[in-house]
């Protein structure tokens, strides 16, 4: 994913989100004895629980991206739309450190420990939990690794603070099995949403490094040349496919990073295309109905949307970032290039944005909103 840096100061050299670091190239399993134990791991991390999902959904709000060190008003802004649940995309926190960082070998995690725990001392996100249920999953900095994958070395710590802190119960199956992925349906037969949050952190294999760095559409990462990378791992992998056979109603798949997005050079599916492709197949061949893709990471928020992959349209709603907008070093730098988007149905919104879905269960619609404070608003409706 793009990294905007501590202090988003950037140079005119630098294009989309060009403070990222380059990712993970290799993959190692990490051994069980490296490991600290995850309670120690896990001490001192504030929970941040929220309030319960109600029995039906008929607005959901989403977003990515947000900084605990930033300003924190875009949660009574996204409380005032009175969502029903939020989704929470990934980079929920900026808790990992650079690799050139001691606190990166640390397997005590203290900066992501200390990032959470500033998280949950803001009293604007206190007043929004318990407000608004709050369905999260992590991307590479609350993974600990920008850009990181399965052989980051601490994924089992970052994994029990993540479900520390955001108080997942004891009993989840997420304690008791490798990765966050997870998925809820929720509403009774014909008002059924379900929400499949991907884990594309824990078991992603290495990324092609690009071979010219920058480069519009080539800035960090190239498609792999070969089929043998995986993104969600062989066990996700088949839990997806059980998950897309439940019943439902209507399908929110959500990826923290990209999936029908093309024409730059940032994580993103299209780093492996036979994963894209074997999704898209997944898709057909469960016969799983009206998928709608969320995603977040890029620090600028558009809609897309992909025919012929799948027996009906695909959508894919990307809102980030929550507090951390390219804007603002976007215009420090004077950059105005806006990366090719041939899937892409809208401009892209630089500014900060939040996502919301209006559910009209008699009409068997589903309005899609971008939401910038200031700026219109991208809107899309999805019959299903």
């Amino acid at each position: 994913m793009m990294k905007l840096g501590r202090n988003l100061a950037l140079t005119t050299a630098l294009s989309i989100g060009a403070l990222a670091m380059v990712g993970c190239e290799t993959t190692a399993t990490p051994s069980k004895s490296s490991m600290v134990s995850s309670s120690k791991a896990a001490q001192a991390v504030t929970p941040m629980p929220s309030k319960a999902l109600p029995e039906t959904l008929t607005r959901i709000a989403f977003g990515s991206c947000l900084s605990e060190k930033e300003d924190q008003s875009i949660w009574a802004t996204i409380a005032a739309e009175k969502p029903d649940a939020f989704i929470f995309m990934g980079d929920n926190i900026y808790g990992d450190a650079y690799r050139s960082d001691p606190l990166f070998s640390d397997p005590s995690m203290p900066k992501m420990r200390s990032s959470y725990n500033k998280l949950a001392s803001h009293q604007e996100f206190a007043n929004f939990r318990a407000q608004v249920p709050v369905m999260p999953i992590w991307d590479d900095h609350d993974y600990g690794a920008n850009d990181g994958g399965a052989d980051y070395l601490f994924k089992d710590q970052a994994k029990e603070l993540f479900l520390d802190a955001w108080a997942i119960p004891q009993n989840d199956i997420r304690r008791k099995r490798d990765g966050v992925y997870t998925s809820q349906i929720i509403g009774e037969a014909g008002k059924r949403v379900q929400v499949i949050l991907l884990d594309t952190r824990s078991f992603r294999t290495y990324l092609q490094a690009t071979d010219k760095r920058n480069a519009p559409g080539k800035e960090r990462y190239v498609p792999l040349e070969s089929d043998n990378g995986t993104l969600l791992g062989e066990a996700q992998w088949d839990w997806l496919q059980g998950e897309l056979q439940k019943p439902a109603d209507l399908r929110l798949l959500v990826s923290s990073i990209q999936v029908i997005a093309d024409g730059h050079g940032w994580e993103a599916w299209r780093t492996m295309p036979a994963e894209r492709e074997r999704l898209y197949n997944m898709i057909t061949q469960t016969g799983a109905n009206d998928v709608l893709m969320l995603s977040g990471d890029r620090h600028a928020g558009a809609f897309y949307k992909r025919e012929g992959v799948a027996p009906y349209t695909l959508h894919e709603f990307t809102s980030s970032s929550l507090n951390l907008p390219a804007s603002k070093w976007r215009a420090e730098s004077g950059e105005t290039r806006i990366e090719d988007g041939p899937y892409r149905t809208t401009t892209m919104q630089f500014d900060v944005n939040y996502g919301l879905m209006d559910i009209d269960w008699e009409k068997r619609q589903a309005k899609v909103r971008l939401v910038s404070p200031g700026n219109d608003s991208f809107v899309e409706t999805v019959e299903f």
